[in-house]
């Protein structure tokens, strides 16, 4: 008998040291459901576009929303891209080699804001492409990654402008509006952005490269708007020694009107335009100050000066000629 009670002494004690997990009630097992689901879809959620913080704009993953130098903005849109400038290049000096002169002078231009270059992100293979050598006299054919425009090759009265002596070192001048431009491609950006990044873009969209492929090999089967298909089937341009230099016309979709592609930015004349200075070099050129330039030229062996400022947008050039005396004008828009 006692052996018996011993037995159901031990299985008491026993059962006494088991323990069970507790239960939770139907409301802490919904706030628990409501947890994990909760931190199923956070973890479930991907980002969709990359977002540039400065303009909360969309970026497409596209070259021309960086391939621009840093003394213009650019800012991304779904399917263009906007790119503000002054016009004037920081990468080298102006007007210095010119021998044929309409006495036109680098002026900064307001390319901001509505007024922007527009380069498509998806530009399109056009099935009537438009050619330099016959049209495009009017406007900008392309923009060169230091925010200077490019246009045609040939100037307004269908002449080859670097053969005619119009442009400086750097393949540039100063138009009607005295906004300066190149009518050539300006190789030298090569040597800043390097062989695989474009150095300007055509209005169209399309990016134009320098004298190799972006992997440095020779640049063969150029069609007649300077440019052909890579290895992927990706068109693009390229710069050349020889006419037409740069983009012979626009082998993508452009809105043409009156000559010219659109929209693009519009300058505004400040004063007269000039007139040709018959046996006239530019010399020198320097930017003085913040708005402040000087121009040297010789005319019959005799060196003339043309110092112009920009002051609360106010125009002042003073002409001095190789006696010292001075002449002054001013422009107000």
């Amino acid at each position: 008998m006692k052996k018996y009670l011993l037995w159901i002494l031990m299985i008491l004690l026993l059962a006494g040291c088991s323990s069970t997990e507790p239960t939770a009630s139907p409301t802490e097992e919904a706030a628990v459901a409501d947890v994990s689901a909760t931190a199923t879809e956070v973890e479930a959620v991907e980002p969709t576009a990359v977002v540039d913080e400065d303009s909360a704009a969309i970026v497409p993953p596209t070259t021309a929303c960086n391939a621009f130098l840093d003394n213009t903005t650019t800012l991304c849109e779904t399917d263009i891209a906007l790119v503000e400038s002054n016009g004037l290049p920081t990468t080298h000096n102006m007007m210095v080699g010119i021998v044929s002169w309409q006495q036109q002078f680098p002026l900064p231009q307001a390319y901001t804001g509505d007024n922007a270059w527009q380069i498509p992100l998806d530009p399109e293979l056009s099935d009537n492409p438009i050619s330099g050598a016959t049209d495009l006299f009017r406007g900008a054919i392309a923009l060169a990654v230091n925010g200077v425009p490019i246009f045609n090759a040939l100037n307004n009265r269908g002449d080859d402008a670097y053969l005619a002596g119009e442009l400086d070192q750097w393949g540039g001048h100063s138009g009607r509006a005295d906004d300066y431009h190149y009518h050539i491609a300006p190789t030298h950006l090569q040597d800043i952005v390097g062989t695989d990044q474009p150095i300007a873009f055509g209005l169209d969209g399309f990016p134009l490269y320098g004298l190799t492929e972006p992997d440095g090999s020779p640049v063969v089967g150029l069609d007649a708007y300077n440019g052909h298909f890579d290895d992927d089937g990706n068109y693009h341009y390229h710069a050349t020694e020889t006419y037409p230099y740069i983009n012979g016309g626009m082998r993508g979709v452009v809105d043409y009107q009156g000559g010219q592609v659109e929209p693009q930015p519009h300058t505004h004349e400040i004063r007269p335009a000039g007139e040709p200075l018959r046996g006239a070099e530019i010399t020198a050129f320097s930017q003085t100050g913040t708005n402040a330039f000087s121009l040297q030229y010789t005319l019959d062996s005799e060196t003339y000066t043309v110092n112009y400022t920009i002051e609360n947008e106010v125009y002042t050039f003073e002409f001095i000629d190789p006696a010292g005396n001075r002449t002054v004008e001013t422009y107000k828009p």
